[in-house]
């Protein structure tokens, strides 16, 4: 990745229905030709895609929205599923008048990318990137473990290849450590009670005609390779790519492999 920080601000964007969406941009859009990149976080909240969005906004305009709920942000009572998310922003697409925009999205935020796909009336993306996506129910074909009850040094090793790369909570500050808590709080109202699926999602999935690609951390214990085979059968116009050494975030613990995967995949014409 890139030792240069392209220039980052921070605003936040009313949308329509009464929602704001606080949003991180980067790069220059002119410089990019006009290309623009939507990068949706994870459970673990935007500081996980903080280091993708530098290195893509060498190459395009960046925006990474902060889901409500995560770091803080506000977040309606009635405001409470991906489908919601995927939503609001496709409005904030219209608010910004973005067109061809591809998404690249990280864990929950590939099971939003997906719902964005699926009602993108407008044709405002062009591609998505799914990075170790949840969403679709697997009906037994891919086992896959329910974090809900497990402590976080339980979900560390499962999560990560190294798992040295996760913060010690006893480094946090107090500050640190609420919002960690709020995030996890956020992630468990987005998941719902059916642990972070839709049991529907992945009979829809035929209806996506985007060129997507899916990457996976090879050394995922929560969501195995054969989840993201199957998340990649489920859409006609997608393939699978594998990120060794990586886990549920290889985002993090491979950047260069991730960024190159996604670059290769975004420099090729659609079919």
């Amino acid at each position: 990745m890139s030792d240069s920080i392209p220039s980052l601000s921070s605003r936040t964007v009313a949308l329509r229905n009464g929602l704001s969406i606080t949003v991180t941009e980067q790069g220059d859009a002119d410089a990019a030709g006009g290309k623009s990149i939507l990068l949706l976080h994870g459970g673990g909240g935007p500081s996980t895609v903080a280091g993708l969005a530098t290195a893509l906004a060498d190459r395009a305009y960046v925006i990474t929205p902060t889901h409500p709920g995560f770091d803080g942000r506000p977040r309606p009572d009635w405001f409470d599923d991906p489908t919601d998310l995927a939503l609001a922003y496709l409005d904030l697409l219209d608010a910004l008048q973005l067109w061809d925009v591809v998404v690249v999205a990280s864990s929950m935020g590939g099971w939003t990318a997906a719902e964005m796909a699926l009602h993108d009336t407008r044709g405002r993306l062009s591609r998505l990137v799914l990075i170790n996506a949840v969403g679709i129910d697997t009906d037994g074909r891919a086992e896959i473990v329910d974090i809900r009850e497990l402590s976080p040094a339980e979900i560390g090793p499962l999560a990560f290849h190294d798992p040295t790369l996760l913060p010690d909570p006893a480094t946090l500050s107090e500050e640190q450590l609420v919002t960690v808590a709020g995030n996890q709080i956020a992630l468990e109202i987005y998941g719902g009670e059916r642990f972070h699926h839709d049991p529907k999602l992945r009979r829809r999935l035929h209806r996506v005609d985007l060129p997507v690609l899916v990457l996976w951390g090879e050394e995922d214990g929560v969501l195995p390779t054969a989840y993201g085979r199957l998340y990649t059968d489920s859409i006609p116009n997608a393939r699978f790519r594998t990120i060794p050494k990586a886990g549920h975030l290889p985002h993090l613990e491979q950047p260069d492999l991730t960024l190159t995967a996604i670059e290769e995949f975004l420099g090729e014409k659609a079919a």
